[in-house]
């Protein structure tokens, strides 16, 4: 086995390591669903999202589809068995409207994913076949790290990293990075450039964070970001931040795409 290749495998590792602490980040959010029996004000958009995004992530990864990408579909395979979990819950525990998008939301993702895979294998082969999953994992994958640009405007225009805790924007970055080296070590487009642009706003968070990292909230009486319609990045305790002990509507950040 050659340099380059344990070096593949070892960012691969890392890259399952720390897509695996964004993919459980919402678990204290969904403990507090589990103990009020309800789901409150939390949006139930980012689960079926993400949902497809592992999926099509799986799907690519898997060896007839692409080469050498193993690690690919273990994380995003598991990940995709933590977001159903999560789309269950809401399915349970939202109110009625709520319920109704998150099951429209799940029937589009299973349907998308369906046709993706039906398509690829009846279809098409080869190149053509790994370059048509591997495009539609990608503009999820995208989509899925673009999803923080809110907060990060909220950030600049509060000038307060309140909503924005520091290891989960860490992960993030730490993620992206992982699986854009590794997919520049693989030599996969697909792998590199959307995980470039997920380790690059993952970056950029930070550097935001060092710059207003002494600002975490007024202290006067007005409203935070949160209660005026911002969106309120999750804190969950599997990434070491502590949990928001107060009522604030939040939207949590889809977690990464562990890899694609």
């Amino acid at each position: 086995m050659g340099v380059v290749s344990i070096l593949h495998t070892i960012f691969g590792v890392f890259g399952d390591a720390t897509g695996l602490f964004l993919f459980l980040a919402p678990t204290i959010t969904f403990k507090r669903i589990l103990k009020n029996k309800s789901t409150e004000e939390f949006s139930g958009i980012p689960y079926p999202m993400t949902l497809l995004n592992c999926l099509l992530s799986a799907w690519y990864g898997l060896p007839f589809i692409s080469e050498n990408n193993t690690l690919v579909t273990v994380i995003n395979g598991t990940g995709a068995a933590i977001e159903a979990v999560y789309v269950l819950i809401f399915l349970i525990y939202a109110p009625k409207k709520e319920k109704v998008k998150v099951f429209g939301l799940a029937t589009f993702v299973l349907a998308a994913f369906s046709t993706v895979a039906i398509v690829s294998v009846a279809a098409l082969h080869g190149k053509t076949r790994r370059y048509f999953c591997g495009f539609a994992a990608a503009v999820f994958s995208v989509i899925m790290y673009g999803s923080p640009l809110s907060i990060m405007r909220t950030v600049i225009r509060t000038k307060s990293v309140e909503f924005m805790p520091f290891f989960l924007s860490l992960f993030v970055f730490l993620c992206g990075t992982s699986w854009f080296i590794f997919g520049l070590l693989g030599n996969d487009p697909f792998v590199y450039v959307c995980n470039g642009f997920g380790s690059v706003l993952g970056a950029l968070q930070l550097i935001l964070y060092a710059i207003y990292r002494n600002n975490k909230g007024e202290k006067s009486g007005k409203p935070t970001a949160a209660k005026n319609g911002g969106s309120a990045m999750e804190m969950g305790l599997h990434n070491g931040n502590e949990h928001l002990e107060r009522g604030d509507t939040t939207a949590v950040l889809p977690p990464g795409n562990g890899g694609l």
